[in-house]
């Protein structure tokens, strides 16, 4: 047989009143039951289908359901008492009426199709016919729906129910009337007999008579809420172990616990912590004692905007003993209080203005739990409901202590990470150098940002002023990050510094720091491996007077460089390996800088980029560089700003800008001179003539002696050509001899009666610093002497 549709309105009587009292739908059903024709009711008031002989009017139902029987007055006059389930519409305020009609196709209770379910079924149960009506139901199902089998027989599902998970049922009922095959569905609704919400399996499955043909359909209602929450409280932990613990930032993990806990376990949550001992110090192993200071770090709630809370983000409150914060870190467990006018009313009375908005907001439960990890105890998390009407259970207990140990790992694995970053940074910061020199040859300026994420590094730059009024500029990259990059990077940059003080050529220094490098990957451990402990360096020397700049690069990306009036371009200059690799040459590039020219070194975190192409980088460092005519910390920010993403730099950045000067000739004098000791004096008295020129008459005396002790050894022990030098600049006056010979001059210890000897110790003594350096044509022996605080 072909099943009925489920709609058929004239098994039922339907009729739909709405927030006025006015009859707004009358179906046939109502007609069949009351005689009256739709349009004769239809926008009629509903009160004038009653039939109150004794003068009573029935009051107006509250809630969303109402049961029960109405004296209505029939078309032909007589009054008919009708049992009524009403439903009422949350958007639009109507009601639904409805009520079966029961005629000749009622069926006995003993219908053999009836008593098979009912006897052999242990659950709640209910049959439908092929129409989808209600043709009988079990003593455990009218418990469910809170009504009574024979005012309910011949309703369909969503009649009864109301609510648009009955549709949904219904729905499926009828797929499983037409396709003959059973089918389960889970729900979580409140039914008519209960007072709070369940989680419902709903087994249907087709009835057959004995020629198999579907007669109609059988429900049974199992309530499987303890399995429901069960998986709830699994999925919650699962979330919680994805969720919490994003990043190492104590404020944002803390932040996570409160958010993974609301709505699901809580309407409102706080987490408070103890603020970390000073000087980055490990945590006290026992618990605290009252009052204990808490800081507020995160909180939520199922309200924007958090009305519920007390205390703002970042602000610190006291918790006296009576509190349950102060309690349950005490105790070291959790504390449920389930009565706020009894077991917090001590707490309360001492804080009046918590009293207020726990009053206001409704909080009937609250469960402190404490934050503890490692065997320290790091804050308390404060889980609060007012929404939800239900109390903390022992498995909410459970649940938010297995979530908030979890949280606990993590944002201690926050502060140890934050604390050691710390320590990170301030050796590194120590190893860098905290402010560049000035000198006369250029002006500089420096940016270093560490990695946002990945910590400290091995990036470095310096200025290393030299001999001869020339200096040194450097930057280099040490691979990987943490505190052995940092050492590294230290180890090296104190090699650097020694190499340039015997004045190395570029190339020559990068070639002894690339054995450096080769020594400290044999100390790592890994025996005759190179490239272990990879670094790249740039060194370049800047000569004020020549006005010269000579740079090698080990791996290192060459620099930019900014012409006065000119637009920035990259120096063409192929760079050498990777420092560490043993063995492979450098080599060295020479350029003519005029004065104004600024030179941009970096390291490759500057230019590289998640997501971006290097040539991008070099095109926006290009762009960011032609504003350099401002100052160059101006400079600094802007390329900053340019290259860096919002979040900071993925790896470290390394920045050093310099802008070059030069010395007029007329603060350089240089004599060429023949070898002939006889030509020491003339060479004094020129000398002299020439500091009278400068108007440094006061430093001759000193000036005097130091030229004739290093003219007088060039050609003793020298060999020619010898070349007397003077440079002269506002603090300092050099003297410069150099001649063909590559022996280095060393201090001895002159005996008593040794008649030279001290010409060396003599000028150590009276200059500010002196030394040599190699030159291509042989060495260069220098002094300076200091024109501040000369009488």
């Amino acid at each position: 047989m072909s099943p009925v549709h489920p709609l058929d309105d004239a098994a039922t009587a339907r009729a739909v009143i709405d927030e006025n009292g006015t009859l707004v739908l009358w179906n046939e059903g109502a007609r069949r039951l009351l005689g009256y024709a739709p349009e004769e009711v239809e926008g009629r008031p509903a009160a004038d289908l009653l039939d109150c002989a004794d003068g009573t009017t029935p009051s107006e139902p509250t809630g969303t359901r109402w049961s029960g029987t109405l004296p209505l007055r029939h078309r032909d006059g007589h009054t008919l008492p009708v049992w009524l389930l009403a439903h009422r519409s949350g958007t639009k305020g109507e009601w639904l009426l409805v009520t079966p009609l029961h005629g000749e196709d009622q069926r006995a209770y003993d219908d053999p199709l009836i008593r098979a379910v009912l006897t052999q079924s242990p659950c709640a149960m209910a049959i439908y016919d092929e129409r989808l009506r209600l043709y009988g139901l079990n003593e455990a199902m009218a418990e469910v729906i809170g009504l009574p089998e024979a005012r309910v027989r011949g309703l369909r599902i969503s009649e009864i129910g109301g609510k648009p998970e009955s549709e949904q049922l219904e729905e499926s009922l009828h797929d499983v009337l037409v396709s003959g095959e059973g089918r389960d569905v889970e729900t979580y609704m409140r039914t008519g007999g209960e007072n709070r919400a369940h989680a419902w399996l709903a087994r249907i499955a087709p009835l057959t008579d004995a020629e198999g043909h579907v007669r109609g359909v059988c429900l049974a209602a199992h309530d499987v809420t303890e399995q429901y929450r069960a998986r709830e409280r699994l999925q919650l932990v699962n979330e919680a172990s994805v969720r919490i613990g994003s990043t190492l930032d104590v404020t944002r993990t803390a932040q996570e616990l409160a958010d993974v806990c609301v709505p699901a376990l809580a309407d409102f949550v706080s987490v408070d912590l103890l603020d970390p001992p000073e000087h980055g110090g490990e945590p006290h192993a026992e618990p605290p004692s009252a009052p204990i200071t808490l800081r507020r770090v995160a909180h939520r709630s199922v309200n924007p905007g958090s009305p519920e809370a007390v205390v703002t983000l970042g602000a610190v409150d006291v918790y006296p003993s009576a509190s349950p914060q102060a309690d349950s870190l005490i105790a070291g467990r959790t504390i449920v209080a389930p009565d706020t006018t009894t077991t917090l009313e001590q707490w309360l009375a001492w804080d009046e203005r918590r009293w207020e908005r726990i009053a206001k907001c409704g909080i009937h439960t609250t469960m402190s739990v404490p934050i503890q990890a490692r065997g320290q105890t790091l804050g308390v998390a404060v889980l609060t409901r007012f929404r939800q009407p239900g109390p903390f259970t022992s498995d909410d207990v459970l649940l938010a202590e297995e979530i908030t140990a979890r949280a606990a790992v993590c944002i201690d694995n926050a502060r140890r990470f934050s604390r050691e970053r710390e320590t990170a940074l301030a050796l590194q910061r120590s190893l860098l150098p905290q402010s560049l020199p000035r000198t006369a040859a250029l002006e500089a300026a420096s940016r270093y940002l560490p990695a946002a994420r990945a910590g400290v590094g091995g990036d470095w730059f310096d200025v290393i002023p030299l001999s001869g009024m020339r200096v040194a500029m450097v930057v280099g990259d040490v691979v990987g990050h943490g505190i052995q990059a940092s050492a590294t990077m230290g180890r090296l940059r104190t090699a650097v510094r020694t190499l340039a003080d015997i004045d190395l050529a570029p190339d020559e220094l990068l070639t002894h720091l690339d054995d450096l490098v080769v020594r400290l990957s044999e100390d790592a451990g890994i025996e005759g491996a190179t490239g272990e402990v990879g670094a790249t360096c740039l060194y370049a020397v800047y000569d004020p007077v020549s006005r010269r700049c000579t740079l090698a690069a080990a791996g290192h990306p060459p620099p930019f460089i900014v012409p006065p009036d000119g637009l920035p371009r990259q120096v063409e200059h192929s760079p050498g390996p990777p420092l560490g690799l043993g063995g492979l040459p450098f080599e060295s590039v020479e350029l003519e800088l005029r004065e104004g020219t600024v030179l941009a070194l970096f390291t490759n975190g500057l230019i590289e980029s998640r997501g971006r192409e290097s040539d991008v980088g070099y095109q926006l460092l290009s762009r960011a560089l032609e504003q350099s005519s401002h100052s160059l910390e101006w400079a600094c920010h802007a390329i900053l700003q340019a290259l860096l993403p919002v979040g900071g730099a993925q790896d470290d950045v390394a920045l050093l800008l310099a802008r070059t000067h030069g010395l007029a000739p007329s603060q350089v004098a240089t004599w060429d001179i023949p070898a002939d000791p006889a030509l020491v004096a003339p060479m004094r008295k020129q000398a002299v003539e020439q500091l009278d020129t400068w108007g440094l008459s006061e430093a001759t005396f000193t000036a005097e002696l130091v030229v004739s002790e290093l003219v007088t050894n060039a050609i003793r022990y020298g060999e020619p050509p010898i070349r007397l030098r003077l440079i002269q600049d506002a603090a300092i006056l050099i003297c410069e001899v150099s001649d063909g010979s590559h022996t280095a001059p060393h201090l001895r210890r002159a005996k008593t009666f040794d008649e030279g000897g001290r010409g060396l110790l003599l000028v150590a003594q009276l200059t500010q610093r002196w030394g040599s350096r190699h030159t291509a044509e042989g060495k260069t022996i220098w002094a300076e002497i200091s024109l501040i605080g000369e009488d």
